[in-house]
Formats: C-alpha cells, sequence, structure tokens
C-alpha cells in the first residue's frame, strides 16, 4: 500500500480519533512532504472547537490556553500514527504570536515561538488537508500575511552571524579544530535562512536539508555546491584554515543575498 491509497481518514475514524464536529484533519510531516520512507511515521493535526475528551490520551505543554496539546498513538499498517489535537483558538494565539509589532520587538523567533508552535506554523504552510481545505485556506493566508517568514530568516541569519563571529575568533587563537566545527555551524544556519527565504522551514531538523534545498532550488547556490561544502568534500586535514575561510566566505555572500 503506497502512501497516495493509504484511507487515512477511514482509519482515524475506525479509531474514534476525529471528534464531531471538526474543523480540520491535516497529514503533516513528512509524509505530507513525499520524503517518508518505509518506518516514517504518519503524523496529523487535527483541529476542532473543542477540547479532545479522552483521560487516556497524552499531553504536552505549550504557552497557550489552555496550556496542552492532547495526543494519541496507535498503530497501524506497519506504521506508527500520532495525531495532535489543536484547538482554533489555541492557532489563533500562536499566528498572534507573530504578528509585525511582535518582530519590531524582537527579530528572534526563537524567543517568540516554542518548538512546538513553531512547527504548526510550518507545517500549515506545507500540509495535505484530510478534511477542512477552506479553513486551512485561510490560516495559511494569515500565517502568510504575518511575520513568520521573516522572523524564521532573522533568527537564522542571527545564529550565522555568531557562529561566524565564533569562527574567526577561533582561527586567531589557533583553535583550528573547534574553527571547523564553528564554520560547520555557521554554515548550516547560513542555508537554512537561504532555505526559509524560499518557503522551505524546517531548520530544526538538518537531516531534511538536502531535501529542503533540492524543493527551493535556490538561484545563489547549486546543490552540487552546497552538498560538495556540507559533506566536507574540499576539506584539507593539513589546510583546515583555508577551508574554514572559505566556509565563511560562502556564508557572508549568502547573508548579503538573503532578504527578510
Amino acid at each position: 500500500m503506497t502512501v497516495a491509497t493509504v484511507p487515512f481518514l477511514e482509519i482515524l475514524r475506525t479509531q474514534s480519533l476525529i471528534p464531531d464536529p471538526c474543523r480540520a484533519v491535516l497529514l503533516v510531516g513528512s509524509t505530507a512532504k513525499g520524503w517518508s520512507d518505509a518506518k516514517s511515521d504518519y503524523d496529523f493535526y487535527i483541529v476542532s472547537d473543542q477540547p479532545w475528551q479522552n483521560p487516556g490520551s497524552g499531553s504536552i505543554k505549550l504557552p497557550v490556553e489552555p496550556p496542552e496539546l492532547r495526543t494519541e498513538v496507535f498503530y497501524a499498517d506497519g506504521r506508527r500514527w500520532e495525531a495532535t489535537y489543536w484547538l482554533t483558538t489555541q492557532v489563533r494565539q500562536v499566528i498572534a504570536k507573530v504578528s509585525w509589532d511582535e518582530f519590531e520587538k524582537d527579530h528572534a523567533a526563537g524567543q517568540v515561538l516554542a518548538l512546538r508552535e513553531e512547527l504548526l506554523l510550518e507545517r500549515l504552510t506545507a500540509c495535505v488537508p484530510l478534511d477542512g481545505a477552506e479553513w486551512l485556506t485561510e490560516q495559511r493566508r494569515q500565517v502568510e500575511a504575518s511575520a513568520f517568514h521573516s522572523l524564521i530568516i532573522a533568527r537564522s541569519l542571527g545564529a550565522a552571524d555568531d557562529s561566524v563571529e565564533d569562527a574567526l575568533g577561533q582561527l586567531e587563537s589557533g583553535n583550528l579544530h573547534s574553527a571547523v566545527l564553528a564554520a560547520r555551524k555557521a554554515l548550516g544556519h547560513s542555508v537554512d535562512a537561504l532555505l526559509e527565504q524560499h518557503g522551505q522551514y524546517g531548520s530544526h531538523s538538518p537531516k531534511w536539508r538536502p531535501h529542503r534545498f533540492q524543493a527551493a532550488q535556490p538561484s545563489v547556490l547549486s546543490f552540487e555546491q552546497y552538498w560538495a561544502i556540507e559533506t566536507m568534500r574540499t576539506f584539507n586535514p593539513e589546510e583546515p584554515e583555508k577551508w574554514v575561510t572559505d566556509v565563511l566566505t560562502l556564508c557572508q555572500d549568502i547573508a548579503m543575498k538573503v532578504e527578510l
């Protein structure tokens, strides 16, 4: 059975996991993006106006009201299925956190959003609506009109700049091993900013960076160039300074071309 033929809604309903009424049932994560493998989980966001009522469900704390998400996990067709229940009021609160007023206060998304909140906004932009397509369209419109895009890019650019400064300091001090590691961090953050400019979010999961790169296809850097640097193909252990300097130059070049 391929992902395209999996009766997701039918199985969720058989498990009695869809409340009535329900605003939306969204397939999220790697499966929604077409990046999953045979062992990937199936992840869902289920959105409703009333809290999910099941004493045996899991709970995730979050800085919204009410301050938790409920979750259900089961196994079917050899996969782990996880449903996370969002209230419409919680979704509204998270979107409000990335208003342009908030952006003017603080450009660091990491200080504005909890990880689960950032994942929500990211996944709203790249999910498959199994039910509630009209509701999803409106949420996407609100996210697109918010400062989310700029907040995420600013966060990555700031982290890249910090790592570049760290790498330069390590070079000056003769700490070459640390300089290499700092340069690798700078590269990751810089490429994340570049991909986020193209709407490819997900910097919290570096393993998906190659997929995100191929989806974004930025003109600033080809995938072949990126992958050669990411895998340190040009690194010479006898001359680590050159590799570090080349990477930092690339990072600074990317920073000049990325727009918030």
